[in-house]
C-alpha cells in the first residue's frame, strides 16, 4: 500500500483523535487515583492499557491509517 494514501476518511480520524484523547485522559486519571488512593504497583502496571489505546488512536489519527 501506498504510503501517502489514507485508508480513513476525516470523521474517522477525528473520531480516532478523540477516543485517543480521551484514553490517555483516564489512564492520567487512574494513575493518579491509584497514587493517591495508595494503589499497589500491579495495578498501576495495569494503567498501561488505556494509555496503549489512546496512543493508538492518536498515531492512527496523524498516520491516517
Amino acid at each position: 500500500m501506498n504510503a501517502g494514501v489514507a485508508n480513513i476518511g476525516p470523521r474517522e480520524r477525528r473520531r480516532r483523535l478523540i477516543v485517543g484523547a480521551i484514553m490517555l485522559a483516564v489512564g492520567v486519571a487512574v494513575v493518579a487515583a491509584l497514587i493517591i488512593g495508595g494503589g499497589g504497583r500491579g495495578w498501576i502496571v495495569l494503567a498501561v492499557v488505556p494509555f496503549w489505546i489512546g496512543a493508538l488512536g492518536l498515531i492512527q489519527a496523524r498516520e491516517r491509517t
